[in-house]
């Protein structure tokens, strides 16, 4: 056996290895890596809860805030209500009194006079007043539907009518029924009343509006609303039967948008579909607005792009101004490249072999269209400084004035003889050519007086000269047919050789026969000889 070594002796100790120094040395790397790692990793997370504390701090605050202004508005509200209620009962015995004493002549008035003819606007309010106070919604919509030329007079109407409402949302509803969602008039004879729906719609935000808290809530009864929403899913469901939305009407389109929006229905999960529908009906003029509270402002910036690409820079443009993406989509370049491209759609124009004849007519309209509107684009945003208006005021002066010019009737000299319009053969020829010769195969005519009621014949004729013959039918668009002279061609030397009051003295030498029957002159008539004579009496 081995003897076993002496724990107190000094033994001889063996030196570490270069191996095993790079180990601990690594070794002590990764855990230094591995504590700042974790170091950081809490750091960060202690930065995110000191975020988070803070926003939560931030949203106690604006909630407590908020519940504060709410109960102080109810507890303002709740004050209110007996000195509310005393105010409004003042006010329904005032209004029972006046409709009282002017009902009898307002419905008088309305009998007698169906049509809706009344020029006095406040007789016009009146008869909107009657309509809403007595909840008439059928007579009232047919009243409105008459309006369309008087529709700023009724603007500013409507809404104070509908405020004599018991309840204005579920008026509304039933007054527009007849044509929304579905049209259900037997008899529509093409007219669209799409724009009475718009302005009723457009009047009712005002009334139901909370007069305290604002847009945020309106005054819409919950039945109202559900069946408002129904007849949103109604509209929707009738897409596909109309073809889809290309299909659609503008007018339609934008009654569901501002249905959508007067009653607050506007669904989250439909924002692709409003999308759509307000980039198809994007020209209208109100269809900016309806987009941003349709929720689409940040849908905006794709929108315009798509507008730019279908050619509608100029819809683009009030989209911009609308949501203040201006220095984003610069206004003066989009209006030139409009200008531009509605130049190379009346060069199409002209080219096209299909419109021969009106296609000098067709481009120019599509011209003056684009100008009109680009310098009413100009002066509504104030860009006059950037795009001056002048050159295309002028350009469309000139365009007008060739549209004038053109629509002169040609002139046609009063001593040619033309054959008639129709064809027909050419009038009699005229017999002579001294300067005061009378030459006629009709006996001496007796004594004729001109009737007052003729106008006097043109510049040329000689009072001895018959009145141009016309069928009473028949009217030229351009020229009057020659007048039938018997005479001398060439200009008299003295056209009143005679006197008017009297025919001249046959000649001598000349034999009396029967009278010549002439054809219908440019194939009117029954084949007779005309009745030159007939604007005449016997003395």
């Amino acid at each position: 056996m081995g003897s076993i070594p002496d724990p107190g002796e000094l033994t001889e100790l063996t030196p570490p290895s270069f191996d095993e120094f790079q180990r601990q040395t690594s070794l002590m790397t990764s855990c230094t890596l591995l504590w700042k790692e974790l170091s950081d990793h809490f750091t960060s997370l202690e930065q995110n809860l000191l975020k988070k504390s803070a926003a939560l701090r931030s949203k106690i605050q604006t909630l407590d805030s908020e519940t504060k202004a709410s109960l102080d508005i109810l507890k303002k509200r709740e004050v209110t209500i007996d000195g509310s209620v005393e105010i409004a009962m003042e006010k329904l015995e005032d209004r029972t009194d006046a409709v009282l004493n002017s009902l009898s002549r307002q419905k008088e008035e309305e009998w007698n006079n169906p049509d809706g003819e009344v020029d006095d606007g406040e007789a016009l309010l009146m008869i909107l007043k009657n309509f809403c106070s007595e909840m008439e919604a059928r007579s009232f919509w047919k009243f409105v539907a008459t309006k369309k030329k008087e529709i700023d007079d009724m603007r500013s109407l409507i809404p104070v009518a509908l405020s004599e409402c018991v309840d204005p949302a579920k008026f509304v509803l039933e007054a527009i029924s007849e044509v929304f969602p579905v049209d259900k008039r037997r008899e529509k004879n093409n007219n669209d009343l799409g724009w009475a729906c718009v302005l009723v719609l457009e009047s009712l935000i005002p009334v139901v509006v909370d007069p305290v808290i604002g847009k945020s809530r309106l005054l819409v009864t919950p039945t109202v609303k559900e069946k408002a929403k129904e007849i949103a899913e109604t509209w929707k469901a009738s897409l596909e039967e109309r073809g889809g939305i290309e299909n659609v009407k503008t007018p339609d389109v934008h009654t569901f948008l501002q249905h959508l929006v007067t009653f607050g229905i506007v669904k989250e999960e439909d924002v692709d579909l409003y999308r759509k529908l307000v980039v198809s009906s994007a020209w209208r003029k109100q269809m900016p607005k309806l987009a941003v509270s349709l929720g689409l402002g940040d849908k905006m910036p794709e929108m315009i792009k798509e507008l730019i690409s279908r050619g509608q820079q100029l819809d683009a443009v009030h989209f911009t101004y609308e949501v203040g993406l201006v220095n984003k989509f610069l206004p003066v370049p989009l209006l030139k490249a409009f200008l531009k491209d509605a130049r190379k759609a009346a060069a199409s124009i002209l080219e096209d072999p299909n419109n021969a004849g009106r296609a000098a007519h067709l481009a120019a309209r599509k011209e003056q269209s684009a100008l009109r509107s680009v310098i009413k684009c100009i002066e509504e945003y104030k860009l006059e400084a950037e795009f001056p208006p002048e050159n295309l005021k002028k350009r469309l002066e000139q365009l007008e004035k060739a549209k004038v010019e053109k629509k002169k009737p040609a002139a046609v000299p009063a001593n040619k003889r033309t054959r008639a319009s129709n064809g027909g053969p050419m009038p009699p020829a005229k017999a002579g050519r001294s300067t005061n010769a009378y030459v006629s195969s009709f006996p001496a005519p007796p004594t004729f007086v001109r009737s007052p009621s003729h106008s006097q014949y043109p510049a040329g004729v000689s009072p001895y000269q018959s009145p141009p013959y016309q069928s009473p039918s028949y009217q030229s668009p351009t020229y009057q047919s020659p007048p039938t002279v018997y005479g001398s061609r060439s200009p008299q030397a003295h056209p009143y050789a005679y006197s008017p009051e009297a025919a001249p003295p046959p000649l001598a030498g000349s034999y009396p026969g029967a009278p010549m029957n002439y054809p219908a002159y440019g194939g009117y008539g029954s084949g007779l000889a005309p009745a030159y004579q007939q604007a005449y009496y016997h003395r």
